[in-house]
């Protein structure tokens, strides 16, 4: 790495430079983006190129510091192809590093991440390894590298999988880490819906909190109406807000629905769609539609699930695709039990490719990608260390958007930075007023990239990663 002095030097220098020749302050980002349209790897940009990006970077904090530049929420994604896709998510992650402890969906009954193996991977209770390592849900950075991922990979919006509104077992946590999401959400545009487990009901009555299932129900629904979908991202089909559940499992009488969706005046009852095969038995006139899964038969299920939901008497249900790249789950290897004695295997990525790419999808109201991130069964379409960006690469092809795996990169890039130079933590409290003042420099230069990425200005953004990279790392 080059001296300081001398970057100083040629920062006073290019600084003068800039204020001679420029009357606008806004007219250097365009004298700059001129100069750098050939220039496509770092180690081909000159430290003067990438030192004007960083004092132009600087003039713009201080002009939303001041209240003269104002970050406009929302990222525009131009698809080509108009279907929806929704990313099932699970908001159930613990990390040591930001909760103090590892959550049981990184280590279910066996296995500890504080284990290393020769490569720096941690022990965790999933066949598969994110790219990024274990982390916690409610962790900012890992919900902007998450949200960017996917809006790169043209996914419109998230599903939540969701525990009811009660503080026992890990639900609470999931509950509070669900609703850190609404603001990136908000500024990144994207939208979201609640899948209820019902099976939470039935655990509220066992534990005392509810004096039956029904009551249970319907006080989760009414915290859903009340917290959630009041949201202006929260996802409207046909001008009505989109519920889900995970069944029902539990509650499988007709009449009971009935009372649990007097929670919702008429003209605002929700589109409720059910899994596969659960909503005529057990649900009746309350829902709406259906939604694919996974099942043991694979593309067989599929069939009979787009032959029936296509008979004349479904012909205004609501459809829900279902895309995966695999199923399997480690609960028997991580000591919770066998739960399921069948696996589906990614065969290289092919099962993604066949349900991502099933010609029925035509007649389905949107598509559900199940799941982004859930380790546990084995089905995240997240990068993982097996696959890469591989599954986002694929579905930027299918969603027709602009945005290359270079991009998806970059915003990996971003979350690793965060990380380097974060503030938060036992060694970040333990450094120097100096290195801490160094860290905050550069998250704003970072909140810059972020900000650059959200528009689109993709060059922009990784010439200030590269930025930081060559002149703020030791």
């Amino acid at each position: 790495m080059k001296q300081l002095n001398l970057h100083f030097i040629l920062a006073i220098s290019l600084l003068i430079t800039i204020i001679a020749s420029c009357t606008k302050d806004d007219q250097n980002e365009l004298l700059v983006e001129e100069s750098l349209n050939n220039v496509v790897q770092d180690s081909i940009v000159s430290d003067s190129t990438l030192l004007q990006i960083l004092i132009e970077e600087d003039d713009i904090i201080e002009q939303i510091k001041s209240g003269k530049i104002v970050d406009i929420s929302g990222m525009e994604v131009p698809k080509d192809n108009p279907k929806k896709v929704y990313a099932h998510y699970m908001p159930w992650f613990q990390s040591k590093d930001y909760d103090g402890w590892w959550g049981h969906h990184w280590t279910m009954a066996n296995k500890n991440p504080e284990n290393i193996d020769e490569n720096g991977k941690r022990e965790i209770a999933s066949f598969f390894y994110p790219e990024i390592g274990p982390y916690s849900s409610i962790d900012p950075d890992l919900q902007e590298y998450h949200f960017l991922m996917m809006k790169m990979a043209g996914i419109d919006g998230v599903i939540f999988d969701w525990y009811g509104s009660r503080d026992y077992y890990d639900y609470g946590i999931m509950k509070l880490a669900t609703e850190t999401f609404m603001w990136r959400l908000e500024d990144l545009g994207l939208d979201f819906s609640i899948m209820y487990e019902d099976r939470t009901a039935v655990q509220a009555v066992d534990l005392g909190y509810a004096p039956d299932a029904v009551t249970a129900a319907k006080q989760d629904f009414e915290y859903v109406r009340d917290t959630y979908m009041t949201s202006p991202n929260y996802i409207q089909w046909e001008e009505k807000p989109l519920l889900l559940v995970f069944g029902p499992h539990h509650i499988q009488n007709t009449s009971d629905w009935d009372e649990i969706f007097t929670v919702f005046p008429e003209q605002e009852k929700p589109h409720y769609a059910t899994l596969w095969g659960a909503s005529e038995p057990w649900v009746g006139d309350s829902a709406t539609g259906e939604f694919a899964w996974i099942d043991r038969t694979h593309l067989e299920a599929h069939g009979h699930y787009y032959w029936h939901m296509n008979q004349p008497q479904n012909e205004d249900r609501l459809r829900i695709g279902s895309v995966y790249p695999s199923f399997m789950n480690y609960s028997e290897l991580g000591g919770w039990g066998l739960q399921h004695d069948w696996q589906i295997e990614p065969d290289g990525g092919n099962i993604f490719v066949e349900t991502l790419n099933y010609t029925h999808h035509q007649t389905a109201d949107f598509i559900q990608l199940a799941t982004w991130n859930d380790f546990g069964e084995g089905t995240p379409i997240e990068p993982t260390e097996e696959f890469g960006f591989m599954y986002l690469q694929l579905l930027q092809e299918y969603t027709g958007v602009d945005f290359t795996p270079e991009d998806l990169q970059t915003a990996q890039d971003l979350y690793f930075l965060r990380k380097e130079f974060s503030n938060d933590g036992n060694d970040a409290k333990s450094s120097s007023a100096t290195e801490r003042k160094k860290k905050n420099k550069v998250q704003q230069y970072l909140d810059r990239a972020y900000q650059h990425i959200k528009k689109g200005n993709m060059k922009r953004a990784r010439f200030i990663l590269w930025a930081i990279e060559r002149f703020y790392k030791n």
